[in-house]
């Protein structure tokens, strides 16, 4: 079973994004954002994306940065270069209140996206999230250690994940019940700790060691940084501590915010039964932005900086394959 993974979905407002993407009549349409990686996105047996944003209710208004409220045309964008699972529990979860966070998992569930990280009901937060790809049953849990300073609201605690990294125990149980449901794999999502940055911090290297070390969590993936940070392989499990953006349009300058991986890992059912990655790759990607913005394979100069951060803690020693690397 092939899975892909990839970095953060903001939508920023104003700017050669949203300009390339707006229609003649004023709506929006966001495939051909993602058009020139859709083939890498499909081919693989699942692809989860990060939605780190509400969306606005059609038409808007919409906003950017700080608070977000994004085009709803964008998870249909997703839908179309093949995502199937999204993590949504991020610093911009309730930008919108709880009625952004209602519409945006109403609009993945129209689009045929799973989700897991915000939740409309406390059933719903406890349900696991385990959907199926080829033949395998695959558990999803996720996590974000901020939401901006905007309180959960009162009777709503349990609308989103939130964890005071590095204790991830919220996760951890999450993943308990994953696999208790049946998942005979389970990835789980965090988003932390710092922005701009290429090396972990240390509560996030704990908190993704604690995950790892769990028998329930067999993958990670981190999320929130806006820049890529190093793939490892620890005790013959993998992290990929960042995937950098996706689809964004960072105003921040001397970051490298446009540079992108989307991490693929291949797992094989081992002679006791269990799934370990056997093939971890990543392909190196760039988001180039002229007139309007596009999501392409990175060129030779971008590819060799972005390996440079997923090899500095030597994973490709360890086997990780980097395209064109």
């Amino acid at each position: 079973m092939t899975l892909l993974a990839t970095g953060d979905v903001l939508v920023h407002q104003g700017r050669a994004l949203t300009a390339g993407a707006q229609r003649p009549d004023g709506s929006y349409d966001f495939t051909g954002v993602l058009a020139p990686v859709a083939g890498v996105i499909g081919a693989a047996d699942l692809a989860i994306c990060h939605l780190e944003t509400p969306v606005a209710p059609e038409g808007g208004p919409y906003r950017g940065y700080p608070s977000f409220a994004v085009q709803p045309a964008v998870v249909d964008a997703l839908a179309d270069a093949g995502y199937d699972l999204c993590s949504t529990a991020s610093n911009h979860s309730l930008d919108d209140g709880t009625e952004g966070l209602v519409r945006t998992l109403d609009r993945l569930d129209a689009a045929g996206i799973a989700h897991t990280g915000t939740y409309r009901t406390p059933d719903e937060r406890l349900e696991p999230v385990v959907v199926e790809a080829a033949g395998i049953r695959i558990g999803h849990v996720a996590a974000t250690f901020s939401l901006n300073g905007v309180p959960l609201p009162a009777g709503r605690e349990w609308s989103v994940d939130v964890v005071d990294v590095p204790d991830v125990a919220p996760v951890l149980a999450a993943a308990a019940r994953a696999r208790a449901a049946g998942a005979e794999i389970v990835v789980a999502s965090l988003h932390c700790c710092l922005e701009y940055r290429h090396d972990p911090t240390p509560q996030q290297e704990v908190a993704v060691r604690t995950l790892l070390a769990s028998p329930d969590v067999d993958l990670v993936l981190g999320h929130h940084a806006h820049v890529v940070q190093p793939f490892e392989r620890i005790d013959g499990e993998w992290v990929a501590y960042g995937l950098g953006n996706h689809l964004a349009e960072h105003a921040t300058r001397g970051y490298p915010t446009e540079d992108s991986v989307a991490a693929r890992f291949t797992f094989t059912r081992g002679p006791d039964g269990r799934f370990t990655v056997t093939t971890a790759e990543a392909v190196p990607l760039r988001i180039e932005v002229g007139a309007g913005v596009q999501v392409v394979p990175a060129d030779p100069v971008s590819s060799a900086r972005i390996a440079d951060v997923l090899d500095s803690r030597g994973a490709v020693a360890d086997g990780l394959v980097i395209a064109g690397g």
